[in-house]
């Protein structure tokens, strides 16, 4: 038989079978299930985001103060960082008067000091150390305007949004770093709108501040007659309750006849008007006030509101007044001394047949010279006025004055003036001497004393009296006249001002500036003058300092 051939034996090898197109096909396909899973995460995941950071500004509140603004950043940025999912994130604003960006507080994840370190170029190398960063993304805030066509027509940067440290991760990816510049954008929208509408608002309440400090009484009404604005001057003025008054007719508002009137006229005349108008009021008495209206207009001409303004005059009328009355008074005062010099002269120069004997002209010679040092004292005294009014220094001409001797011609010659009183010097005779401006010290004492006699028109004793105060000499001027009622003695000082409370005005002469120039003069004189009693129907006593040695002048 024929040996039949023996089958190969099979052959051990290192590899095992490979796997069937099957196989190959299942694990493809669940590598891709999970990368499709992972995917759909991720997906979900930056809808999530997105769908957060769409909304994140939708509904913005209106931010009207500065802690409502940190609060709302405060938000902002938890939101930022939990959507980019950073620890930390700071908004940095650019500050044109300094040049560099600043954080705008507050910020998340970041102390006091790292905040301030952003601000601090010496420390930009050291910030990553110091801010404790691992990886970081920023983004500017970029402010956009557009036009009626949506189209984007001028960009502004503002400043940049930092986030620092991913979160599970070792950095940042593109995704979010395009998330972020939109967060950026809608952030940047924010801020912007925030401050504008803060600086608004902060200039409109600036503006009510100042509306409302006006002292000239303001008020604002509409075409129709209904209040605007009203401020506190103008509530004083015309007596109106703190109660808000926008929105209401003026006529159930103000009530006084003129100001209603006022107002009714300007509105149905629809011109601007100006007149004088007197109100009374409880807490102010009568009070006479210029009234102006201003129209303010709109774009197409007509009248949109109507400002009332009340300007109180009372003190330049009573000025006026008191000036009126100083002229007439002045003229008098001219013309009585003028008078008796003008009859003596002309009967001397007519007694030809030398009818007077000696001693009765040198009595008329008298009586003149008087009169003229009566007119040289007042044309003295105005002139003095002048230069007080004109800021000019009363000139001193020092020299050493003997006050006793001083007082007691002062006390003579005013007691020729009158037989009704007895004008007395108890100044002691050591008083000691000062340095003064001898002619200036009489002003003081003359105007003093003649004060004295003329406020006692039923006669009394007028006393000068005087000590040594230390540096200084006190002098005293009683009387026993009319006394001055309370609510003169803060005015007495006043130039033009009279106590004729009471008083025939012909009976007591003046020209309202002798008090006035008394205090000046004292002033002058390193010292001051003052009230220091008075009683009505009893009298008066009048204080002056001196001081031994004035002040160097200008000083």
């Amino acid at each position: 038989m024929a040996d039949h051939p023996r089958p190969p034996e099979p052959r051990q090898t290192d590899l095992p079978p490979g796997p069937s197109d099957a196989d190959v096909i299942r694990r493809e396909r669940d590598r891709l299930q999970l990368v499709v899973a992972d995917l759909s995460r991720k997906i979900k995941s930056l809808e999530e985001q997105l769908e957060t950071a769409t909304t994140m500004t939708e509904v913005t509140p209106v931010i009207a103060s500065r802690p409502e603004l940190r609060k709302t950043l405060s938000s902002l940025v938890r939101r930022v960082a939990m959507i980019v999912q950073g620890e930390k994130c700071a908004i940095m604003l650019y500050n044109p008067e300094t040049g560099v960006l600043e954080v705008l507080p507050p910020a998340m994840g970041l102390t006091e000091d790292q905040a301030k370190a952003f601000k601090d170029q010496r420390t930009i190398k050291d910030n990553v150390a110091f801010l404790h960063v691992r990886s970081g993304v920023t983004a500017p805030l970029i402010i956009k305007r557009r036009d009626e066509d949506e189209h984007v027509v001028d960009e502004q940067c503002i400043g940049v949004i930092h986030v620092f440290n991913k979160r599970g991760a070792p950095g940042f990816n593109d995704d979010d770093m395009r998330l972020l510049e939109m967060l950026a954008t809608q952030a940047a929208a924010v801020i912007s709108n925030a401050q504008l509408y803060i600086k608004i608002q902060e200039e409109k309440e600036q503006l009510e501040a100042t509306f409302q400090s006006i002292q000239s009484g303001v008020i604002v009404i509409n075409r129709a007659g209904k209040i605007s604005l009203v401020n506190a001057a103008a509530r004083q003025i015309c007596g109106v309750s703190e109660a808000d008054v926008a929105g209401k007719p003026y006529a159930e508002v103000f009530t006084d006849g003129e100001v209603a009137r006022l107002l009714g006229d300007a509105v149905r005349h629809d011109e601007e008007l100006a007149r004088e108008i007197t109100l009374v009021t409880p807490a102010r008495g009568e009070r006479i006030y210029q009234a102006q209206t201003t129209l303010i207009r709109g774009e197409n001409g007509s009248t949109q509101n109507i400002v009332a303004i009340l300007n109180d005059i009372s003190d330049i009328r009573n000025v006026e007044r008191m000036k009126t009355a100083f002229v007439s008074t002045v003229s008098h005062e001219l013309r009585t001394p003028l008078t008796s010099i003008k009859g003596f002269i002309s009967t001397l120069l007519e007694d030809q047949e030398e009818y007077y004997d000696k001693d009765t002209r040198i009595e008329f010679y008298q009586i003149i010279d008087e009169e003229c040092d009566r007119l040289t004292r007042l044309i003295s005294d105005l002139l003095n006025i002048s230069r007080i009014e004109a800021g000019r220094a009363l000139e001193l001409v020092l020299s050493e004055v003997n006050l006793y001797e001083l007082c007691v011609r002062v006390c003579n010659a005013q007691q020729s003036y009158t037989t009704k009183h007895q004008v007395v010097c108890a100044v002691p005779p050591d008083l000691p001497p000062i340095i003064g401006d001898q002619d200036k010290i009489d002003q003081i004492l003359t105007n003093l004393v003649g004060n004295a006699i003329k406020y006692s028109p039923d006669g009394g004793t007028v006393t000068v009296d005087g000590r040594d105060d230390g540096d200084s000499v006190l002098l005293s001027v009683q009387d026993e006249g009319l006394g001055i009622a309370e609510h003169h003695r803060d005015k007495i000082w006043e130039r033009f001002h009279r106590v004729d409370d009471n008083v025939d005005s012909q009976a007591v002469s003046g020209t309202g500036i002798g008090l006035y120039l008394v205090k000046h003069l004292a002033e002058a004189h390193g010292g001051d003058v003052w009230l220091d009693w008075s009683e009505v129907g009893v009298g008066s006593r009048f204080m002056v300092r001196l001081a031994k040695v004035p002040p160097k002048q200008g000083e």
